[in-house]
């Protein structure tokens, strides 16, 4: 038994859903998001909350997805990555993501519909920031940047996430005589 499908979800102000079967459509000052649910979870709207009855064990995943889609629409989702490395940096031209991360070119990445790149000034290009209202899309995005260059164990040069620690190893030990 889930305990977290038990919890209803609160809705902030501003943001309607419409419930039409199994597709719920989540509307908010951010954006729209639909998703179609199993036919067998029951999804209501009362007094302000989403609340999910089910007959089998799918209500922890339902509540977790519609939770994200309110969460999205309301407030958006970020992911944050770091670029370390000589040389390395990024830009944002336009719309898209131009990496400079060690290869004999530049590095274009465009971005999907609903997600928007950042590189703030004070980082010097540094530092990448991914936002969205899908978390599931603004996760795979900066999973897809960071598989570009993932850092290297042996000084940490690459692109990581905010935050991520790099278990480094040691070097090739010099001959001793």
């Amino acid at each position: 038994m889930s305990r977290v499908g038990k919890k209803n979800i609160p809705l902030p102000d501003k943001v309607t859903v419409t419930v039409d079967g199994s597709d719920v459509t989540v509307k908010g000052p951010k954006g729209e998001l639909t998703q179609s649910f199993h036919r067998d979870i029951s999804i209501a709207q009362e007094d302000g909350e989403l609340v999910i009855s089910r007959p089998t064990d799918l209500h922890g995943l339902t509540r977790a997805l519609l939770n994200n889609m309110v969460t999205g629409v309301s407030e958006g989702f970020t992911r944050q990555l770091q670029i370390e490395g000589v040389g390395y940096r990024a830009e944002v031209q336009g719309e898209d993501l131009i990496l400079y991360v060690g290869y004999s070119h530049e590095v274009r990445v465009n971005p999907p519909q609903g997600i928007i790149f950042d590189v703030p000034k004070e980082s010097r290009g540094r530092d990448i920031v991914v936002q969205g209202i899908d978390k599931q899309v603004v996760g795979q995005i900066a999973a897809n940047i960071r598989r570009i260059r993932p850092p290297e164990p042996y000084k940490g040069k690459g692109i990581r996430y905010k935050g991520e620690y790099i278990r480094m190893k040691a070097g090739k030990a010099g001959k001793t005589g």
